[in-house]
C-alpha cells in the first residue's frame, strides 16, 4: 500500500471562541492510495489550532495550520503503513 500526500490547503480559520491567543481551523489533505495497481483519491478534512503568539502574521497562523494537519497526515501514514 502507497498512501501519498498530494495537495494541502486551509480550508477555513477562525478564532476560538472562549481561548484568546488560539486559531482553530480546517485543512483540506488530499491523498492518493495504491492498492493492487489501483490509484484511489482521498479527500480529507483535518481539524487543527494553534496558539497565536507575539509578532505572528496571518501568514504565519494560516502555515502553522497547514504544518500542524501535514504532522497529523503523517503520523496516519506511519500507522497505516
Amino acid at each position: 500500500m502507497s498512501l501519498e500526500l498530494i495537495d494541502i490547503t486551509l480550508a477555513e480559520r477562525q478564532l476560538h471562541p472562549r481561548l484568546a491567543n488560539r486559531v482553530t481551523g480546517k485543512v483540506r489533505a488530499i491523498l492518493t492510495e495504491e492498492l493492487g495497481g489501483v490509484a484511489q483519491r482521498h479527500e480529507l478534512l483535518i481539524p487543527a489550532w494553534v496558539e497565536r503568539k507575539d509578532g505572528m502574521t496571518e501568514e504565519d497562523v494560516d502555515l502553522a495550520l497547514l504544518v500542524k494537519a501535514a504532522e497529523i497526515v503523517g503520523r496516519l501514514k506511519t500507522r497505516l503503513g
